[in-house]
């Protein structure tokens, strides 16, 4: 059994094994049921006798990721439409206040670079999560997926390499964002044509995850023209009915949440170059907005 100061040490650390387990996975409700049997096997270990808990528990963490990742690729396979990760509300507060650190914990999280990890192995997804996002020395990654360290550093240059080849390029300043999501948001309410194109890309994308289960388009749509009219279009069909609208910050960038009667319906994020708007991400499948309020 768990004593008091086993809890106590559990719960210090499990804003780290979430962060591992929601990276490794894209959805809050896997990274749970992996925390949640992280301290199953932590109120049975012998916790006298760990040394390092933090790294003991992120390797506890980490091999269960694997698993549950590697049973979850599957059923991924048969996902109707694109697929995008669960909108997580990030906050990473005053314990990360250093402007470097909050860059990097926000892009390792960011829908565009969770897509991109979905088409890594697990090992190289493991790798790649506690190297880039958490800054663990190889030697502890080694030890965490018992493998050797030379293999770890092998697999980490080749997910690395893998992620910066495919993963968009994006601006990272958020009062831009904000600015450009909210005249988003009033061109598309207005149902104005004009003014979605003049803040959109040429070669923007839209990518709607809806999973079978709501309204969405089942392929990405690409060029400003076709995202312009598509999203003037839905906007218009959703006039009869109420909706409310709210920014929040999800996963490490602003977003726009669309409520309707109350309950999160969408959640739109987009991503930014040059001033412009390069990717529409609209995450409309229930089961992964249960969460968000």
């Amino acid at each position: 059994m768990a004593t008091d100061t086993g809890i106590d040490v559990f719960e210090e650390h499990r804003p780290v094994l979430m962060g591992v387990a929601y990276r490794m996975l894209g959805r809050v409700a896997d990274a749970e049921d992996v925390v949640q049997d992280a301290w199953l096997r932590w109120s049975r270990a012998g916790q006298d006798e760990v040394r390092e808990p933090r790294a003991y528990l992120v390797r506890i963490t980490t091999r269960l990721a694997i698993d549950r990742l590697r049973q979850s690729q599957a059923r991924r396979e048969s996902y109707v439409g694109p697929w995008l990760p669960e909108p997580l509300v990030t906050d990473f507060g005053p314990t990360v206040p250093d402007t470097a650190e909050r860059a990097v914990l926000a892009d390792s999280v960011s829908l565009a670079v969770l897509v991109v990890l979905e088409s890594l192995s697990p090992l190289e997804r493991a790798v790649f999560v506690l190297r880039e996002a958490f800054g663990l020395p190889f030697a502890e990654i080694a030890a965490a997926l018992e493998r050797g360290e030379p293999a770890v550093r092998q697999l980490a240059a080749r997910a690395r390499r893998h992620v910066e080849e495919r993963r968009p390029r994006f601006d990272v300043d958020p009062a831009q964002q904000r600015d450009l999501t909210e005249r988003f948001l009033a061109a598309a309410t207005e149902g104005d044509l004009d003014g979605l194109m003049s803040l959109l890309a040429p070669d923007v994308r839209l990518v709607g995850d809806s999973g079978g289960k709501s309204k969405a388009p089942v392929r990405v749509i690409e060029s400003a023209d076709k995202v312009g009219r598509f999203v003037a279009g839905a906007a218009g069909r959703g006039s009869a009915q109420t909706y409310a609208f709210r920014t929040a910050e999800i996963n490490g960038a602003p977003a726009l949440l669309v409520l309707a009667d109350g309950r999160v319906d969408s959640v739109v994020q987009l991503g930014v170059r040059d001033g412009r708007i390069q990717s529409v991400y609209i995450v409309r499948n229930p089961d992964k907005l249960r969460t968000l309020r």
